[in-house]
């Protein structure tokens, strides 16, 4: 008989479960049986996951993490709770810092068995980047309010329908010659399902990881002019790819209206590789599957002619 899942029947709330990461970590949720109270100041966006749950396993539910009184009757009834909110513009003090704080109150308070918070791979609370230092902000406002609260930092996150490879696959395809910026930047890309599975792991299993950070990445550290390349080839372009140095990158995210702004840039400037000083995903029991895996398949869209940029060799057949 299998195991089951520690999380079956169990009431989580996933706080900003309406974005990339919070989707694809509802979907694992799910499938280990858990009821899912989905809250964000928009929960409709996340419509599109009722199809997966049974009936009355989803709830969707308002709430902004700016009011403390939204966060704490979200939180009513639950067993555990995911604060996934993060931007990288607007008051980011009071999102990622202020409002991760509150809700680990709000979850003590409650008497709740678990609670996950995910950062980011970077979090410096000395850090020049505001998206970095209030991600350590949040953290220790966490763990003073919650101590046995685990801390998940992930790195890089990619998936078919994420922004990161699709951003500059779209450029790829797009454009002859395109500039890289921080060619030489390292990141680490991590699967999004394999980052859910993590975040589930540890959710279910406070007396193992609660009080304690882990840092989460891909199997394989590649530079930004490497993944480029690997984007290129998949949609079986070559273009030429000029690498830029840092002063005309920091210039670029300067300018408004760009896809990269000042924080992004200061962080991938810094790599967006795990420290090596806390444990990783092994510790969470999940082995990450490479980008490469993934990449020939998700590249199809971007060809020439999409699904029909393969030559297919005609046999010709003649009548006898």
């Amino acid at each position: 008989m299998a195991k089951r899942d520690p999380l079956n029947g169990k009431l989580v709330v996933l706080l900003g479960g309406t974005g990339f990461v919070g989707t694809h970590l509802a979907q694992d949720l799910l499938a280990r049986g858990a009821r899912l109270r989905i809250a964000s100041r928009h929960p409709e966006r996340a419509y599109k996951l009722k199809p997966l749950g049974n009936l009355g396993q989803i709830q969707f539910v308002a709430c902004d993490v700016t009011k403390p009184d939204t966060i704490r009757a979200v939180l009513t009834g639950a067993d555990a709770a995911i604060y996934l909110v993060g931007s990288f513009s607007g008051n980011l003090a009071s999102i990622q810092a202020k409002g991760a704080g509150t809700a680990a109150q709000a979850a003590a308070e409650a008497g709740l068995e678990s609670f996950v918070l995910v950062s980011a791979l970077g979090a410096d609370a000395a850090s020049e980047a505001a998206y970095a230092r209030t991600k350590a902000e949040g953290e220790a406002a966490v763990i003073a309010a919650f101590p046995k609260a685990t801390i998940i930092r992930p790195g890089v996150l990619f998936a078919e329908d994420d922004k990161f490879v699709n951003l500059f696959a779209g450029l790829i395809s797009a454009f002859p010659v395109l500039p890289v910026f921080g060619p030489e930047a390292k990141v680490q890309p991590l699967w999004v399902d394999d980052a859910a599975q993590a975040i589930g792991n540890a959710l279910g299993d406070p007396k193992t990881h609660g009080g304690k950070t882990y840092e989460i990445a891909g199997p394989e550290a590649i530079t930004m002019g490497q993944l480029h390349r690997m984007i290129a080839k998949g949609q079986e372009r070559s273009p030429l790819l000029l690498d830029m140095p840092d002063a005309m990158s920091a210039l670029f995210a300067a300018l408004p209206g760009t896809p990269m702004n000042r924080d992004q840039w200061i962080m991938l400037k810094s790599g967006s590789v795990p420290s090596g000083k806390l444990p990783g995903l092994k510790a969470l029991g999940v082995v990450p599957k490479p980008l490469d895996l993934f990449m020939d398949k998700w590249m199809v869209r971007y060809r020439k002619h999409g699904r029909f940029g393969t030559k297919i060799s005609a046999v010709k057949h003649t009548e006898g």
